[in-house]
């Protein structure tokens, strides 16, 4: 399991953490705190901390008989109060479209998964008698509100929202990493469900090595992203809100789950007495050594903690990155240049679009660049843009092959499933520059005058690149 990590011998095992670290440094009365999911919003309460707004505490099973359903929202997480790892949590991102008022309502999870009232009684029912809470115990049930995600983060996971985890000890922040959710965990966080986990640099809130499974990956399985390089928004108030929770909580050795919300911004979720161990797989590094350096430091304030963590745990990463995994870092919008038929390089300002399968640019640029006569030969075909994808294919089916034979500086013809409906776009290929890395690739071709942007960078030129949200 932990053969990466650089120095084995630093590996804090479960026996070590318990009888080290969560006995010894952890109180009861702490460990109840951070086993309440609701005891512990109620404490944060008084400070300058967010949490995720509660809808609704629901403690016995009379009371969820007499439930008014009516008051939830379309979207909501309902969570088992002492639930640990994640288990028992049903995040529900939209309501079934009812026919008619009379019509039960019925909510949707992230794989389309449906659930009726009646079927989130019998989850709550469950949650009551404490199948997901720790020991068995009875447990209450509660609604709290789905937070929504950042644009920085959200090309890199797959539905859900994404948290950190910060293991934090003696008011220092010693080992960070970013959770993904992906299609696997059902868009949960949760690492042990199928989860991705991202090591974060301390120091400079840019993400390192990435796993899942307890194995090192490269890419999100899903949406295909590399997972190095990311800067995490907001770091410092991260590292801020991870120490505040241990002296709210007075845990001495605390792992802290923070997520970022697109209107409130870092927002605490929870913190945990014991806290998983495969955050050193995500660091390529052990906790012991770094729990002995700060085990006997003075720390007096949050910010000489935020200083200790980024001094002792940091690494030159943001500069070191490209020459440690031969990528290149570009952001979401960037500067390239196209040499086309005309042998005229074209300066274009492109977006990054992860979900576009294809690069594409503008019809005037395509001409610029010396594929005037392709351009106007394809629109002799005048093609509808209100085609069913069924029209599309029929449409391709017949005049393909004329059209590739007629014009060759049409490579392919593509249907384009874009916001106003599905099109068909001629494809030609064009070599282009990004960031001094060459590569010859293909352009769908399509008027976009009245977008900010007259070229889009799509997946299949992506793979050479680190995305960096933050990078302007």
């Amino acid at each position: 399991m932990f053969k990466y990590l650089r120095a084995t011998q630093s590996i804090l095992g479960l026996n070590a953490r318990n009888l080290l670290y969560t006995l010894p440094e952890n109180s009861k009365e702490s460990r109840a705190i951070a086993d309440s999911k609701l005891r512990f919003k109620r404490i944060l309460q008084t400070t300058d901390i967010s949490t995720p707004k509660t809808y609704a505490v629901i403690r016995t099973k009379e009371a969820l008989e007499q439930f008014d359903w009516n008051k939830l929202p379309s979207s909501f997480v309902l969570k088992p109060n002492k639930g640990f790892g994640g288990e028992g949590i049903i995040v529900v991102y939209g309501e079934k479209k009812r026919k008619s008022p009379d019509q039960k309502r019925e909510w949707i999870q992230a794989d389309g998964k449906t659930y009726s009232k009646e079927d989130l009684s019998a989850h709550i029912r469950n949650i009551l008698e404490g199948n997901f809470s720790l020991n068995n115990t009875p447990d209450r049930a509660f609604f709290e509100e789905r937070l929504k995600n950042i644009p920085e983060l959200k090309p890199f996971l797959y539905k859900g929202v994404p948290d950190i985890r910060l293991i934090v000890y003696n008011k220092v922040p010693i080992m960070a990493e970013l959770r993904l959710p992906t299609r696997e965990s059902n868009g949960k966080a949760n690492l042990h469900a199928g989860g991705v986990g991202v090591g974060i640099d301390i120091a400079s809130g840019i993400t390192t090595v990435a796993i899942q499974h307890d194995k090192v990956i490269e890419i999100h399985p899903d949406t295909k992203m590399r997972l190095s390089g990311v800067t995490i928004p907001f770091w410092d108030r991260i590292l801020e809100m991870a120490i505040k929770a241990q002296t709210q909580t007075d845990l001495g050795y605390i792992g802290v789950d923070i997520a970022i919300d697109r209107e409130k911004g870092p927002v605490m979720l929870e913190v945990n007495a014991r806290p998983g161990l495969a955050i050193q797989i995500a660091n390529n590094d052990g906790l012991v050594e770094r729990l002995k350096r700060v085990r006997r430091l003075k720390v007096k304030s949050i910010k000489r903690g935020i200083r200790l963590g980024k001094e002792l745990f940091g690494g030159e990463v943001e500069e070191e990155v490209e020459t440690l995994i031969g990528k290149k870092i570009i952001g979401l919008h960037t500067s390239v240049l196209i040499k086309g038929k005309s042998l005229e390089i074209q300066e274009v300002a492109a977006k990054v679009d992860t979900g576009a399968t294809f690069s594409s640019i503008d019809t005037e640029l395509a001409r610029k660049l010396g594929f005037g006569t392709a351009i106007d030969y394809f629109n002799t075909y005048s093609i509808p843009t209100d085609l069913t994808r069924t029209q599309a294919k029929e449409f391709c089916a017949i005049n393909e092959p004329t059209i590739l034979h007629e014009s060759p500086d049409i490579t392919d013809i593509s249907i384009i499933k874009a916001g106003n409906g599905i099109t068909i776009r001629p494809i030609i290929e064009a070599e282009m520059v990004i960031e001094g890395f060459h590569l010859k690739t293909k352009f769908t071709v399509v008027d976009r005058t009245l977008l900010k942007y007259p070229g889009i960078i799509g997946a299949k030129d992506l793979h050479h690149f680190i995305i960096d949200p933050s990078r302007k």
